[in-house]
This record gives C-alpha cells, sequence and structure tokens, in this order.
C-alpha cells in the first residue's frame, strides 16, 4: 500500500508545530519586540502553531514581575497582531508568559535566567528546549553571549536543542562581520544560529521561487539571452524617524543594500536548487554572492544621496540633517544605487541595478526584470512609439503580486501597439492573509528550519560587495535631492548613459 501523502512528514502542506520548548527574548521592552516579535508570538498561537507545552521569557532591566510583562506583551499583540484577537487565545498563552529583570552584566540575573529554563522543564514541559532571541545592539552581543556560555545556557545536550537567533545588522564591514560571526560560533554550534533578515520572511520573496522553479514558463526567458536588466528597489517614504544615533553610524549602504536587496539579487539570480532544503538553496545564493561584480568607474555607476527638505504626501519634510539628532553637517547618505554585475553563464553582460532610500516619493519594494526588445517589428514606427520593453515585476511590498508588462493591441480600425499590463495580487488570488515576515521566520527558528536565513559564508560575501563602495564613498559628500523625488539626478544619469530609465513604480 502507498502511504496517504496527507500523513506524510515531508508534505509541506500540513501545519507544522515545534516541539515543546520556550522563546526567550533579550531586550523584550524594545520596539521590535513589542511591535514585531510578541504579536508574531500571538499570531502564532491563535493559528494553532505554537505547542501546547510553550513558554516565553522577557528580559530586560524594568523592574517588572511577571504581572507587569504579561500587561505589556498583551497590550503589544492587541495593538499590533494580524490575526483577530480572542481573550480566550491570550488567556492560555498568558500562563506561560514570565519575565527576568537585570541587567546584562548582571551575573545573578543570569543565573536566574538559567535557573528559570530548568524550572520550565518541570512546570511547562518544555523539555529543556529553548530559542535566544537578541532584540539588543550588536555591540552588546560579546556580553550577552559570555554570559549564556558561562551558564550553560547554550549547550545542546542528548535530547534538548538550544538556539539563538541574531538580527542584522550583522557588524558593519566584513572584518567586523567575521568577529561577531567568530563569536557566535564559538558558543553555539553552526546550525543553531539564525541570522534573520524579514524581507526573507516575506512571502512574495518566497512566491519568487515557485514563480520561477515550479513554471515552465518563465524559466527559459530568466537568462542574459532575454533579460535586458534587473532593477531592485527598496524605497521608503519615510524619514529616519527616532533612529538617527543608528542611521548616523550604518547609512542606507549598510543599512539595506548589504542583506536585503543582495539577498533579493542572490534569489533572482541563483540557479535552481538540486531540492527545497536549506543547504541547496544557501549554496546557490552563496555561488551568486560570490559572482557579483562592481562596476570599474564606480564614480559613474555608483551614488549615494542624501535628503533635503521639500514635499511629501502634501506636507513639508524636513532634510535628513533637520532631523532630530543627526549631525548639522553629517554626510551619511539615505540614498544608495549601484551597478553590479553578475559572473556567471546565465548572467554575464546583464546589469543589476539596486537602488535604496529613504524620503521617496513612495513605499515599495519591488523585483523587475526587463526584457530585451523583439528583434524585428514588422509595423511602421508610428504602430509602436508606445511600446516599451516587456517587464516582470515581482511586487514584495506593500501590494503583494506579480505584474507582467507586453504590447498589445489597441482596439480600432487602425494598427497601435501599447504597453499593457496583467496582475496577480496576493490579496484578490487567496482568502488567507499573508502572515508577517516575523511570524513565519519566527515559527522556522523553533522548528530548526534554517531555509529562509542567510549564513556566514553569505553574509561575508555581501560585505566583500559593499566594502569597497564604502571606501570610496568615504571622503565624499552625498548628492543631494528633495523629499519626494526618487533620488539624485546623478541615478537617473547612471542608467540614461546606458539608455536605460529606472521605473517608476
Amino acid at each position: 500500500m502507498t502511504a496517504n501523502p496527507l500523513r506524510d512528514p515531508r508534505d509541506r502542506r500540513l501545519p507544522r508545530v515545534p516541539e515543546p520548548c520556550a522563546l526567550v527574548v533579550f531586550g523584550i521592552t524594545g520596539d521590535l519586540a513589542r511591535k514585531k516579535l510578541l504579536p508574531a508570538v500571538y499570531d502564532l498561537a491563535n493559528r494553532g502553531l505554537l505547542p501546547t507545552n510553550f513558554a516565553l521569557l522577557g528580559f530586560a532591566r524594568r523592574d517588572w514581575g511577571d504581572t507587569e510583562f504579561a500587561e505589556l506583551a498583551r497590550d503589544s499583540a492587541r495593538q499590533h497582531a494580524r490575526t483577530p484577537w480572542r481573550e480566550e487565545v491570550w488567556e492560555r498563552l498568558a500562563g506561560s508568559v514570565h519575565f527576568v529583570q537585570g541587567s546584562f552584566d548582571d551575573d545573578n540575573a543570569f543565573d536566574e535566567l538559567a535557573g528559570a529554563l530548568s524550572e520550565l522543564e518541570g512546570s511547562h514541559g518544555i523539555g529543556g528546549n529553548a530559542a535566544f532571541y537578541l532584540s539588543i545592539p550588536p555591540a552588546m552581543f560579546p556580553t550577552v553571549l559570555k554570559q549564556m556560555q558561562r551558564t550553560g545556557m547554550a549547550e545542546n545536550t542528548p535530547g534538548r536543542w538550544r538556539r539563538v537567533v541574531v538580527e542584522k545588522p550583522f557588524g558593519t564591514d566584513l572584518a567586523s562581520s567575521r568577529e561577531l560571526n567568530e563569536l557566535v560560533d564559538s558558543v553555539f554550534s553552526a546550525e543553531d544560529v539564525f541570522r534573520i533578515d524579514h524581507y526573507l520572511g516575506k512571502e512574495t520573496v518566497q512566491n519568487l521561487m515557485a514563480l520561477r522553479f515550479a513554471n515552465e514558463l518563465f524559466e527559459p526567458v530568466w537568462n542574459g539571452h532575454h533579460v535586458d536588466s534587473v532593477q531592485i528597489t527598496m524605497a521608503e517614504d519615510v524619514g529616519i524617524g527616532g533612529r538617527a544615533g543608528f542611521y548616523e553610524e550604518t547609512g542606507a549602504a549598510r543599512d539595506v543594500l548589504q542583506n536585503h536587496l543582495l539577498q533579493l539579487l542572490a534569489l533572482t539570480a541563483m540557479e535552481e536548487p538540486v531540492e527545497f532544503s536549506a543547504e541547496e538553496i544557501r549554496t546557490e545564493k552563496l555561488k551568486v554572492l560570490r559572482a557579483i561584480s562592481l562596476p570599474e568607474d564606480l564614480g559613474a555607476y555608483a551614488v549615494r544621496g542624501q535628503y533635503q527638505p521639500g514635499w511629501l504626501a502634501g506636507q513639508r519634510a524636513p532634510g535628513y540633517r533637520q532631523e532630530d539628532g543627526v549631525d548639522p553637517g553629517s554626510t551619511t547618505e539615505t540614498y544608495a544605487a549601484v551597478r553590479l554585475g553578475v559572473e556567471t553563464r546565465r548572467w554575464a553582460g546583464v546589469p543589476f541595478y539596486l537602488r535604496t532610500g529613504k524620503r521617496l516619493p513612495r513605499r515599495v519594494t519591488e523585483i523587475a526584470l526587463v526584457f530585451k526588445r523583439a528583434p524585428h517589428l514588422p509595423f511602421a514606427d508610428t504602430d509602436t512609439q508606445e511600446l516599451g520593453n516587456n517587464q516582470l515585476v515581482v511586487r514584495v511590498q506593500p501590494d503583494e503580486g506579480v505584474t507582467l508588462k507586453f504590447g498589445s493591441k489597441v482596439p480600432g480600425s487602425v494598427m497601435e501597439v501599447r504597453d499593457v499590463s496583467m496582475d496577480f495580487l496576493y490579496g484578490e488570488q487567496f482568502t488567507e492573509s499573508s502572515p508577517e515576515a516575523y511570524e513565519r521566520l519566527l515559527l522556522d527558528v523553533l522548528l530548526g528550519d534554517a531555509t529562509l536565513f542567510p549564513r556566514n559564508a553569505e553574509v561575508e560575501a555581501s560585505w566583500a560587495v559593499i566594502d569597497p563602495l564604502e571606501e570610496f564613498w568615504r571622503d565624499t559628500e552625498p548628492q543631494p535631492y528633495r523629499a519626494g523625488e526618487w533620488g539624485p539626478r546623478a541615478a537617473d544619469e547612471m542608467l540614461a548613459a546606458e539608455g536605460r530609465r529606472w521605473r517608476r513604480p
């Protein structure tokens, strides 16, 4: 008899529920924990995807007990949850919410945390399994990791697992990234380290692999024989908010280009993996990242900018140097664009244009494959004046979906060919809304599924691309653009010099 596929443990259509475990969050009172992590825990519980034996442990300096922490967690979950609020779900979860007060250099506090985890094995039956989420500044990683090592909390022993989640930025350059990786790997084994890039948890990013490898329609033209260029854009219409301290040290290239956009490039350009597994997908992404080439003339093909005062959505927006906490003479970039190559047989000669910026006209993230023009058109020039390049656009946010742009005859008695679009929208095609990125990624951590998490080598290969850019830009002034514009004029000139132009999403 053949096995029932609905009972096959390898069937990815079945809901996957982790083993009994605890989630420990350092920096539980920060914005990330309150707006993303705590709501994600509630949403997972609401969908029945947390084990019955589950516990949430928060660690922070606040002089709180379990009751005060539970109130914060409830308020955060109710305010930011994706799924409908159900009081009975929260009541079940609330009994498993605990708090340990202390600072990161407090030995007694970490001894108490280790003791609390041990107690949860008996009271909540977590089986000794725990994931530790470092929702803290990278500068604090060494202190916390050494405390975990001292108390034995990081040790895997027979019958139990311990994992750690590290938030970006993964260092500030290749050298610091290697130091951070060595530190983390000295405390946890490599397979138990989950470096989180929340963009990889977005449904549309994952759909990119389905679009390519589950369909015969696209893959035959997904190469340099047919693709003229690729544009990957992450635009934000907001400024830096209250993150001046972080942004002044980081800038757009380190904040977005090094991780989000290079990961999207890798998924776009990679070869088909042998199987849909973490190891095989990461292997193919790494090949792409190591094949990236920078332009010889960085002055012409790498642009950094900084937003100036302007108008956005009908409101006056300050310039970057007028933002609270920013140095009035700051040279930090809020916009970065670069032309990259991918030196593989599939992509040789195809430019990949990456751009990211703040205070741009709208919030959008997309991957656009711009195809070559037909080598011959049997129409008169006047028939096709409004016909552009065919395009396949994967919209990552906010209107998740896929757009195919192609030429079609305009109805009428004359021959006129004009661009039209076919749209696939997630919200229209599927009744269930897409999980939030952190919801999916937290579940994968608890399941031990590393498919969507970059490994050491990927992070270091990305820094090998960004470091030369940062070195080139070190003593240069960012080029100005007004808030509400699509970036500095030099970014448009970069494409215009090659007969191309940026998409206007």
